[in-house]
């Protein structure tokens, strides 16, 4: 990962944890320490693996490394550690052996490898470190007992959206604040999680905003909904398809959108559709009456008709794995939201000005103002003036070929 630690100083949080093992690592100059392995565990992408390897580079030790998962016979971790824990390096180097993931060697395909690591930690002759998930496996009490036990925490979420300040900086990305501490508070402490989202979303982008980050609130939550929508299209009981609604973390208005958008693709049979389709607007007839009247009452038929009535409709298609998609009218509705809060930005100028609403500035004024500002500079620039508009609103008003008369 481009953005990964180099040295100790770029490591985000655990400031203690890691100068109890600095002080560990170091503790071998003056000879074999009583603990000659230690146990760093906690929870994934807090820094546990980029720590070493940083700790590494700053004393500029040979790294051997392994995936535990990967070594789970005797034989296999005798070969890797066995004689490299006993002797020097070709180099004249310190050497520190670590085993990543121990967490994969706990499993019931381990055919000895566990008790060959607690071996070769007994008689190590240098630093053996162990990482793991959860260290309180039972499988690992023997092993616990020869280690130095040292815990990484999650960072908070102040620590990691100014590591995520220092990256943009790093990159000549502006990032607006909100956006990084949606991305922080987002991750949980996750580190890694934080900084492959900023990679992501941060690619070949100059500037960043809350907008370019906030859908990854609806990302967290996709899996959920592919179960909602799996236990509606394929319930056999209307009781067990209204139970959607209790693992659904949405609104009502987003889950019909979701089934909207997906029944063509999972009831194929016409007649099956048809049913399906008219249960659903069933359920959009009553969403009307409740934004009209207010009856909120009438909701438990929504809900009746949008998951029970749906699910009831399957007859003759085939259950077969068809993937979920996104509503397409609520991503067409976030392509154009931009667009939207410009025309409302530029309405509620000509409001001001003209003493009319901005809805019916936007329909009535402003495609006279584009002809104006496409055909007549001189007087789009006092029209600019007068309304107080931005370069930006001047911009989205005149084609890209008329931009001279933005006011300084």
């Amino acid at each position: 990962m481009k953005h990964k630690p180099k040295s100790l100083a770029e490591v985000v949080g655990n400031k203690e944890a890691i100068q109890k093992f600095d002080s560990w690592l170091k503790s071998w100059d003056r000879g074999v320490p009583k603990k000659r392995s230690t146990f760093l565990y906690g929870p994934p992408g807090v820094g546990k693996t980029a720590s070493v390897e940083a700790l590494v580079n700053d004393l500029n030790m040979e790294l051997v490394e392994r995936n535990a998962s990967d070594y789970r016979t005797a034989d296999a971790v005798q070969r890797f550690a066995g004689l490299a824990s006993q002797y020097g390096t070709l180099s004249g180097k310190k050497r520190l052996i670590l085993f990543d993931e121990l967490d994969g060697i706990a499993g019931t395909e381990d055919r000895g490898g566990l008790r060959t690591i607690t071996e070769v930690v007994k008689s190590a002759m240098c630093p053996i470190v162990l990482i793991a998930n959860d260290p309180y496996d039972p499988r690992f009490s023997t092993l616990r007992n020869h280690c130095l036990m040292i815990e990484f925490k999650r960072p908070s979420a102040g620590e990691v959206m100014r590591h995520l300040k220092k990256i943009c900086m790093r990159e000549d990305v502006a990032a607006e604040e909100s956006a990084l501490r949606f991305i922080a508070q987002r991750s949980g402490g996750d580190v890694r999680s934080a900084v492959n989202d900023l990679q992501a979303l941060g690619q070949g982008k100059e500037r960043l905003t809350y907008d370019d980050v906030s859908w990854l609130a609806f990302r967290d939550r996709k899996e959920v909904i592919f179960d909602v929508l799996r236990t509606i299209f394929y319930s056999r009981s209307c009781e067990e398809a209204k139970k959607a609604i209790d693992m659904a973390d949405l609104d009502l208005n987003m889950l019909f959108e979701w089934i909207y958008e997906s029944i063509p693709h999972h009831l194929k049979n016409p007649r099956d559709l048809a049913k399906g389709m008219d249960a659903l607007a069933l359920a959009d007839l009553y969403r009307g009456r409740i934004r009209a009247t207010q009856n909120w009452k009438l909701t438990r038929y929504v809900i009746d008709f949008m998951t029970a009535g749906v699910a009831m409709s399957r007859g003759k298609t085939e259950p077969e794995w068809v993937p979920f998609r996104f509503p397409e009218r609520i991503r067409m509705l976030s392509k154009s939201k931009s667009e939207r809060q410009m025309l409302s930005s530029i309405g509620m100028k000509i409001r001001r000005k003209c003493h009319l609403s901005s809805v019916r500035a936007v329909k009535e004024v402003i495609p006279y103002l584009r002809i104006i500002f496409e055909d007549n500079s001189e007087v789009a620039l006092g029209i600019a003036r007068w309304l107080d508009l931005d370069e930006d609103m001047i911009e989205y008003l005149a084609e890209p070929t008329k931009r001279a008369f933005i006011p300084p």
